[in-house]
Parts: structure tokens; sequence; C-alpha cells
């Protein structure tokens, strides 16, 4: 299940888990114009941690889930 809603500055897309146990806490993402943060609650921690995505990376990431195993550079499109 996910949730999505659209504050002033960000999209914010909450992924909860609802597979088989053990469940995993739930994912938020904000996409922002210049980055995208993904935060998750880790309980070994008590805290919730953070990574932020520049739109470069982001783009290769989701190119990434399409190539197979190697290393890739992505051309500027013409």
């Amino acid at each position: 299940m996910f949730t999505i809603e659209h504050d002033f500055d960000a999209t914010v897309i909450t992924l909860v888990d609802e597979g088989s146990l053990p469940l995993q806490e739930d994912i938020i993402v904000q996409a922002f114009e210049d980055c995208v943060t993904v935060e998750q609650y880790d309980a070994r921690r008590d805290e919730v941690v953070k990574l932020t995505f520049s739109m470069t990376q982001l783009r290769d990431l989701r190119a990434a889930l399409n190539l197979p195993e190697g290393v890739y550079r992505l051309r500027p499109a013409k």
C-alpha cells in the first residue's frame, strides 16, 4: 500500500510494507524540485535514517534498475 500527498514544496509518497512477517518500517519519499529524500525509522538506533538523492543520482538509479550487471555512464539526451 502507498499514499501520495502534495505539499507546498514537495510530493510525499509513503510506502507501507504489507508483505509477510517480519514487516519493515514505512518508507517516506519526498520529491523536491532539486532532490529526492528517502526516510525510514530505524528501531535499533531509535532514529529516522535519511538519504538524499540529487536528480542526477535518481536518474541513474532509475536506469540501473533496468540494466544488467556492469559499469555505466548515461549520456545527455540530444
